[in-house]
């Protein structure tokens, strides 16, 4: 549809809406007459009713999710009071009079009582879930729509065309190229690299290899060789003092090779003792 019907459809439809509050506005304001209400409530009340189903289709077409259903349970709560009342009014003639006094809405007292409550408590209600309504429209944040992404991807090597597609052309086959004449390539230049804003501005020293001076003189020494130092230096220990600690200071060595040392001594120790006392 262009614009212009879309603006008659709308004039259409606010055209029967008025027409249509107008015909309920007659009975809403002789029933808020019957139970009690002076002459501009009685006026008044009519927009109390529909207005609020107005607001309540508003909101509907506006909110999303639980707050929508809210707005739908509110309209169709209010349309079906509305239905009734007109529906009563149609039934009860008195009411139809220019002046009209307290009466009764219907000759059932349950029944009558039932219509006054209902009467009686739709501008309540309506105070409750307009404002209510209003809050949730004003707070209400549209979901935001993210823009379909383009795809990017190529087909390439189709066999055949699709239909409505134009034939992809097919890359030709590389030439043989003889190998006997061949072709000077130019050095490429590297590129400076651009040390980045965040790193430390201090330039890092390069790691060359260890000078000569700096390396251990000491030779790696066997379990072997160990084992015979730790004899010689702990001979006039006695046993609680073999620990790992003071055979790793004395032999200035690994903590786990001292643990080896520690255990190769605890061992013969305890099988010369066996063997004095056998």
């Amino acid at each position: 549809m262009n614009r212009k019907a879309k603006t008659a459809l709308v004039l259409a439809l606010v055209v029967v809406v008025a027409m249509a509050f107008r015909v309920s506005w007659n009975a809403l304001r002789d029933i808020a007459r019957a139970i009690g209400a002076d002459g501009t409530a009685a006026t008044l009340y009519p927009f109390v009713v529909d207005g609020l189903m107005a607001l309540a289709l508003v909101a509907a077409l506006t909110l999303t999710g639980d707050a929508r259903r809210f707005a739908l349970r509110v309209l169709a709560a209010y349309t079906l009071a509305s239905l009734v009342l007109n529906y009563v009014h149609g039934l009860l003639p008195e009411l139809h009079a220019e002046s009209i006094d307290w009466t009764r809405l219907a000759d059932w007292d349950p029944a009558n009582w039932a219509l006054v409550l209902l009467a009686t408590s739709l501008p309540v209600g309506s105070i409750y879930f307009g404002s209510d309504l209003v809050a949730k429209v004003l707070h209400h944040k549209p979901p935001i729509e993210l823009p379909a992404q383009e795809s990017t991807q190529i087909t390439v090597n189709r066999s055949t065309p699709e239909q409505g597609e134009p034939p992809v052309e097919l890359p030709e086959p590389k030439r043989e190229v003889d190998s006997s004449h061949s072709i000077p390539v130019e050095p490429i230049e590297t590129r400076p690299q651009l040390v980045a804003a965040a790193e430390s501005p201090r330039p890092r020293r390069a790691t060359g290899r260890v000078p000569a001076a700096a390396r251990s003189t000491r030779t790696t020494r066997t379990d072997a060789e160990l084992l015979g130092e730790a004899r010689s230096l702990t001979e006039s220990w006695p046993v609680e003092k073999l620990t790992g600690e003071g055979i790793r200071k004395a032999l200035r060595t690994s903590p786990a090779k001292a643990r080896i040392v520690r255990e190769a001594l605890k061992t013969e120790r305890e099988r010369d003792a066996a063997a004095v006392a056998g």
